[in-house]
């Protein structure tokens, strides 16, 4: 008993000194809710004591340290202490201390009028916490479970731990287990949330010390975007980081260097797990991203980039060429660039479709890091089309002995400029009056670059 005696005196000058403590989401609600193992095992022995007073103790502590840190709200819900062990109750849950702001007094007196009675009832319990948060979706939602057992009722607790944090309602749990064999508690709960085993006195209050420490403080975290030989050299790319549980956007920022020439640092929530894309084109996307609280993190990704540059050579008529780039491998596409622009790919092979008048097409284009790959096409010329009647009919090329469709004829009589390529054309068309077929006409010409030609049909 001494020993546990001058324990809690130790604990209560670490309390003193974190009486200071800050929270770094200052201006959004941080709720902490407490699901705490209220079952006939939590009597059993811990060291000069037993693991319900320990708890009790620890908890009361803690709750006093967390009194004059700002935007904190603690909650209380309590599992198999109401109806007896040989009941076998699962709905023994019940939420004892509700969200309030200074409510610690009523924490700790709550705390002290309970007595370890009945079943362990984990999944229910966590099921009946979404109702224990306010309606607040600019909150961040944490659940501490301690428990010296692992489930005795029906249903799945890592179940409805993903269900609770895909719907929004709460960040990854935390699990402590209390004096219990630590291989068999991780593999029922690690799926649940984050596990910790607390074994002892001292590994128990180091443990809740932690978790704390990780619910109420960013961690810092770099996003090295690496070039074909692993150098963090790629910059000035917007990155979208979400969170991977329900989809929630986190953070939207544009990569950047710092003074010294390295990836800047961010500070993100280490509660959270992230998907990260990195809008290079195409995208780059990091799944189920895990930061390691209270250390600096690396986040890395390959984004090799070069240039593309297309080209119209000469004058050209056109007011905004494009060009479609598909992903050669996946034919997705891209992007639509403009001709006489310059644009980052990520290093790889890409097909081109020219939107020009025919349309161009180059395969396999080679987009190569930190260099610069041009695609030029020649200027165009210009039709100068008149036609006195009414007209139907297409514009077509010959291409490898087949006819290939290029344009269908302005219908409608009087003069049309057209933008077309260089190259020779061949007009297959009838005035629209006419009801037989033996009166359709062709007609050869040919475009050259920066040349008007005049074709009367």
């Amino acid at each position: 008993m001494r020993k546990f005696l001058l324990y809690l005196l130790i604990t209560a000058l670490a309390v003193k000194a974190n009486a200071q403590m800050i929270n770094a989401f200052e201006g959004r609600k941080t709720r902490i809710l407490f699901l705490l193992d209220a079952s006939g095992s939590m009597l059993a022995e811990m060291e000069e004591s037993n693991r319900w007073s320990v708890a009790v103790t620890l908890l009361s502590r803690m709750v006093d340290s967390l009194r004059g840190v700002k935007d904190v709200e603690l909650g209380l819900r309590v599992f198999g202490h109401n109806k007896p062990n040989s009941m076998r109750d699962c709905h023994d849950t019940k939420l004892e201390v509700p969200f309030a702001p200074f409510n610690h007094k009523s924490f700790r007196k709550t705390l002290r009028s309970i007595k370890p009675l009945g079943f362990t009832s984990i999944t229910q319990s966590l099921l009946a916490t979404e109702d224990d948060f306010p309606k607040d979706p600019t909150a961040r939602n944490v659940v501490i479970i301690i428990t010296d057992g692992v489930e005795e009722c029906p249903g799945d607790p890592c179940k409805v731990s993903k269900l609770l944090q895909k719907k929004g309602i709460l960040l990854r749990p935390f699990i402590v287990g209390l004096g219990t064999d630590a291989e068999d508690f991780r593999k029922s709960y690690s799926c649940a949330g984050k596990y910790y085993n607390a074994e002892g006195i001292d590994q128990f209050h180091k443990v809740i010390g932690v978790i704390v420490h990780q619910v109420l403080n960013n961690t810092s975290v770099q996003i090295n975007l690496l070039d074909e030989q692993g150098r963090p050299t790629e910059t000035d790319v917007p990155i979208t980081l979400y969170d991977a549980d329900n989809g929630e956007i986190v953070e939207n920022v544009v990569h950047t260097m710092n003074g010294k020439g390295i990836p800047d640092t961010l500070y993100l929530d280490p509660l959270r797990r992230y998907n990260m894309v990195v809008h290079t084109l195409p995208n780059k996307l990091k799944r189920e991203i895990e930061i390691i609280p209270g250390r600096h993190n690396t986040i890395a990704l390959e984004t090799p980039r070069g240039d593309l540059f297309l080209k119209v050579g000469g004058i050209t008529s056109y007011r905004n060429l494009q060009a479609i780039v598909r992903n050669q491998q996946s034919c997705s596409t891209v992007y639509n660039q403009s001709f006489n622009s310059k644009q980052k790919y990520l290093a790889g092979s890409y097909d081109l479709e020219v939107l020009s008048t025919p349309r161009l097409r180059f395969n396999g284009i080679m987009i190569t890091q930190n260099k610069t790959t041009t695609v030029e096409i020649p200027a165009p010329g210009m039709l100068q089309l008149r036609t006195g009647r009414d007209i139907q009919g297409s514009i077509f090329q010959k291409v490898k002995g087949e006819m290939q469709w290029v344009m269908d004829i302005p219908k409608e009589a009087g003069r049309h400029e057209l933008i077309m390529q260089p190259g020779e054309y061949i007009a297959v068309y009838r005035v629209k009056s006419e009801t037989r077929t033996l009166y359709s006409k062709e007609r050869n010409f040919k475009i050259s670059s920066g040349i008007n030609t005049t074709l009367s049909l």
